[in-house]
């Protein structure tokens, strides 16, 4: 199979890597040309126009936004706008439900399958091989593209059915997401705050049954305090209500989420105290733990010890 690929960013470009990496025939595309530099000497081929990959058997997309997607899908190059289109379309980006739909449709009205499979990690989880993936749509489109998806989800790919319930899912996931860094926080400032260094304390956490990758990976941005993005609070916001909305919707009582809801707002009033609000709401989710730490009357500086992630490559 000829695999087309759109999105080098964090996420996209070693994804693509670890595709190359698996003997596949990959044709890339980016915005930022400069960012293919790298994969072209892996192996991969650079194209001029998204357009130029209507012709792949596979085309996957890791893009930051629906409307970047639209632009790249049915833009003036896009991939849908020539005659011919891809076999399959495996959109992995962090877009709505109703979005995801809305691209389905046009899609197969086209005579293309198209297969929403986002992922949970960050980029270095993907080098470290500790990436994983979601599918929704048909389990026969699924089937072809499966063995594609587990080269950069090396730890699996869990198919959950029809429709963009894998979006769902990716909402489910992120709730969970905000609850457990919240918590993470919280029980890292009382270690603190009895005397506990908190790098002692997370050694602990990670070394226990309550450990996990995301804690372990976490770990020197709490010790630290190294805010460098991998995920926003105002993306978490959204997605913890887009949860919230849902289990209106459905009537599932989520008392834990909402609370959660509630103190993560908190942390966006903490920035107004900041020189440049914007940015510190731009950088890492993570940061939430100086709010934590504000509400208890500490000022947290970094403890500058060296602390592993659990996705040493």
């Amino acid at each position: 199979m000829v695999i087309g690929w759109i999105g080098l960013g964090r996420m996209g470009a070693p994804m693509v890597e670890k595709i190359i990496k698996a003997g596949y025939k990959v044709k890339i595309w980016n915005r930022t040309k400069s960012k293919a530099d790298a994969l072209v000497k892996a192996g991969a081929s650079l194209v001029d126009a998204p357009s130029d990959l209507s012709n792949v058997d596979a085309l996957f997309t890791m893009v930051s936004t629906g409307k970047d997607l639209r632009q790249v899908y049915f833009g003036d190059v896009g991939v849908m706008s020539g005659e011919g289109t891809p076999k399959i379309l495996v959109e992995c980006s962090s877009i709505s439900a109703p979005e995801s739909a809305e691209f389905r449709k046009t899609v197969t009205d086209r005579g293309s399958e198209f297969l929403a499979c986002p992922v949970s990690g960050n980029g270095k989880c993907v080098k470290a091989g500790k990436l994983s993936a979601v599918a929704s749509g048909s389990k026969d489109t699924f089937d072809k593209v499966r063995k594609i998806i587990e080269c950069y989800a090396m730890r699996g790919v869990s198919y959950v059915g029809e429709g963009e319930l894998s979006r769902f899912c990716k909402i489910a996931h992120n709730v969970l997401l905000g609850v457990y860094i919240q918590n993470l926080a919280e029980i890292t400032i009382l270690a603190q705050a009895a005397g506990v260094p908190r790098h002692a304390f997370l050694e602990f956490i990670n070394n226990s049954v309550m450990g996990s990758i995301f804690s372990q990976y976490k770990t020197p941005a709490l010790v630290n305090l190294d805010w460098t993005t991998t995920f926003t609070p105002p993306l978490l916001r959204k997605d913890m209500d887009l949860g919230l909305q849902a289990a209106r919707e459905l009537g599932v009582s989520m008392p834990v989420t909402a609370a959660t809801r509630e103190s993560l707002q908190t942390h966006f009033g903490s920035a107004s105290l900041k020189d440049d609000p914007e940015a510190y709401l731009a950088a890492d989710f993570s940061a939430l733990i100086e709010t934590v730490a504000l509400q208890a009357g500490l000022k947290l500086e970094p403890e500058n010890v060296e602390v592993k992630t659990g996705l040493e490559v």
